[in-house]
């Protein structure tokens, strides 16, 4: 108990657990950045920045950059080479399993080091937009992959090796172009589902987040920008990061951020180096001010004691917080957790704590996911039994949070 301030009330940033000192964000760091005030911009930051400041400095720190011949001479290559100028630039065939990163063990030891210190560029070879009928009706080619953050339970590294930096793809003119002639492929929605009422919606961060991506370079501007002159579609991505310098942009009510809460006992624990969920939630009302549509992931949904009495004060303190306008837009998706063995050994070599709550062979079976790997889920009544318990949560502590889907 006692995880939240009272509402309307300022708490100082709690102070990093040992070990951890880079791994949460002072909220003091955060809201150091440009206000929701500023002026709309339509092309590269200039001057005074959030992503030049010490607290973007601590979240990526780059020192090494392994790149793509052709993804290092482009435009959007040349800008973050530029951006990075004490980097060393290492050649590489293919941004993907690069043996001396992806492939080498010893980087377990240096799991974050390398995300803070580490960018790969390449170029988006295949360009495909799948359905997905969940969270979205479309998955797009994503501008990234990886992460800066590290989450416990990131599905991503599942399919990296022995680690995990940012993957920039710098060919962003092909990604907007191959996704402005899908959109136009479409036409009107025909009708609504769970995804959205009347647009059709993209899930542009599958595997990244854009929020840290924009840290890096101006892909997710272009592709909110993009998104905006598009009225029969919106972007949508997940986020653990508060990157102020996105309020500068013009969204114009075409692109959702959904903000992934957990209750901050399991944050703490298992979402290293993201920002802390209240200073999450309360960005939500800068960012729908700023013209984003503004939703929340209740993911993962971690099974432990106490877990259901920690949601209920998560909620409790969304619903004390959050103004009216927030809540009359918001909506949430509920995302039980998925484990996999490989992440499960891969932890154990950088954080194993994490998995005493995440590796729960009495509570979970084997599961066949859409892309094919065998992962682990909750059993099916131990499952349906908790989603259950979160939607009673909900309806009961704030029973404004409309929920789209929960699996």
């Amino acid at each position: 108990m006692g995880q939240f301030p009272p509402a309307g009330a300022r708490r100082s940033p709690r102070p990093p657990s040992p070990g951890q000192a880079d791994a949460l964000f002072g909220l003091e760091e955060l809201s150091a950045g440009p206000s929701s005030a500023a002026p709309a911009r339509s092309g590269p930051l200039v001057g005074p920045s959030f992503r030049d400041s010490p607290a973007a400095r601590r979240m990526l720190s780059v020192r090494e950059i392994h790149a793509e011949p052709a993804a290092a001479a482009s435009p959007r290559g040349r800008e973050i080479l530029a951006r990075f100028p004490g980097a060393r630039v290492i050649d590489v065939d293919s941004h993907w399993r690069i043996p001396d990163l992806h492939g080498n063990e010893g980087n377990l030891e240096r799991w974050v080091r390398v995300k803070s210190e580490v960018l790969v560029l390449g170029e988006k070879k295949t360009l495909t937009t799948r359905p997905n009928g969940r969270s979205a009706d479309w998955i797009a080619p994503g501008a990234a992959n990886g992460c800066a953050m590290a989450c416990a339970y990131c599905y991503v590294p599942r399919r990296k090796g022995y680690a995990n930096p940012i993957t920039v793809f710098t060919n962003i003119e092909q990604i907007i172009t191959h996704l402005g002639r899908h959109v136009a492929r479409q036409g009107h929605k025909p009708e609504p589902n769970q995804c959205d009422e009347t647009a059709w919606i993209y899930d542009i961060g599958e595997n990244n987040d854009c929020s840290v991506d924009a840290l890096v370079c101006e892909n997710t501007a272009d592709l909110v920008r993009a998104f905006s002159r598009w009225p029969t579609a919106k972007a949508s991505f997940a986020t653990k990061f508060v990157n102020p310098d996105l309020l500068l942009l013009d969204p114009r009510g075409r692109t959702r951020v959904r903000f992934s809460v957990m209750p901050p006992q399991d944050s703490r624990l298992l979402d290293i180096r993201t920002s802390p969920v209240e200073q999450r939630i309360a960005a939500a009302a800068d960012f729908l001010e700023a013209g984003y549509e503004v939703h929340f992931n209740l993911s993962p949904v971690v099974v432990r004691p106490g877990w259901e009495e920690d949601w209920g004060q998560l909620l409790r303190h969304m619903d004390d917080v959050l103004p009216a306008a927030v809540k009359e837009q918001a909506a949430a998706e509920v995302i039980m957790l998925t484990h996999n063995k490989d992440l499960h050994e891969l932890n154990l070599a950088w954080h194993p704590r994490a998995e005493e709550v995440l590796w729960r062979p009495d509570l979970q079976q084997a599961k066949r996911s859409e892309n094919g790997s065998l992962n682990v889920r909750y059993r099916n009544l131990d499952k349906a039994a908790a989603v259950d318990s979160v939607r009673r949560l909900v309806a009961s502590n704030a029973p404004w949070l409309r929920i789209r889907y929960a699996f």
